[in-house]
């Protein structure tokens, strides 16, 4: 899975004010948990543009100088209701021999033979969640539509690896080719046609 660096600086003070300071400075307070001990650290808003506004998965290197450094994920994020001003984050520290779960994107794959048909495409899950070591966290799952016919569903089972696991029930469905309005009303009108009698045909 790719990575984002953000550099910040370790907090000293963690108190209301100091927070509250923190945010007039246009920086943004984050507690980073999982290891020891928490680490409290703040960074500039522009740090995060590439890790929060994005649909991609990343996990993150977080550089606070002076040789210390950690991978982690973004666990939580608080915005301001109104702004959607970022005003805290939460990580978790990432190790190299101990699984992590994280949501991850789903990317579709192939052209359906259901869609090609006169079917319409619908993303049921658009992320899913994966249990891996770090190493083996992907980017997205990718999702392959090209044998789903007009009606059919694409279940989590036929997106099993060895790598991952997913964190779903097997009946959890990914995407689902549904009949259009177009193809169910051609198909109520040639079903008409061939109950209906021929023209000129005698009783």
């Amino acid at each position: 899975m790719k990575s984002i660096t953000i550099k910040g600086s370790e907090r000293e003070s963690v108190g209301k004010v100091a927070t509250k300071a923190l945010r007039n400075a246009g920086l943004v307070p984050c507690v980073l948990y999982g290891g020891n001990q928490a680490v409290h650290f703040s960074a500039e808003v522009m740090a995060f543009k590439n890790l929060v506004y994005t649909p991609n998965a990343h996990t993150v290197e977080i550089d606070l100088g002076k040789g210390k450094s950690f991978n982690a994920i973004l666990q939580d994020i608080q915005v301001h209701p109104v702004s959607d001003k970022i005003l805290h984050i939460d990580f978790f520290q990432l190790f190299d021999d101990k699984e992590i779960t994280m949501e991850v994107p789903v990317k579709v794959v192939g052209t359906s033979k259901g869609v090609l048909a006169g079917g319409v495409l619908r993303l049921n899950t658009r992320k899913l969640k994966v249990k891996a070591l770090p190493k083996n966290l992907p980017d997205f799952i990718e999702a392959d539509i090209t044998p789903l016919e007009m009606g059919n569903k694409l279940y989590v089972t036929k997106l099993v690896n060895d790598n991952y696991k997913l964190i779903h029930p097997d009946n959890t469905v990914v995407a689902q080719v549904r009949i259009s309005r177009a193809a169910m009303k051609a198909a109520q009108e040639a079903a008409k046609a061939a109950k209906a009698p021929a023209k000129g045909k005698k009783k």
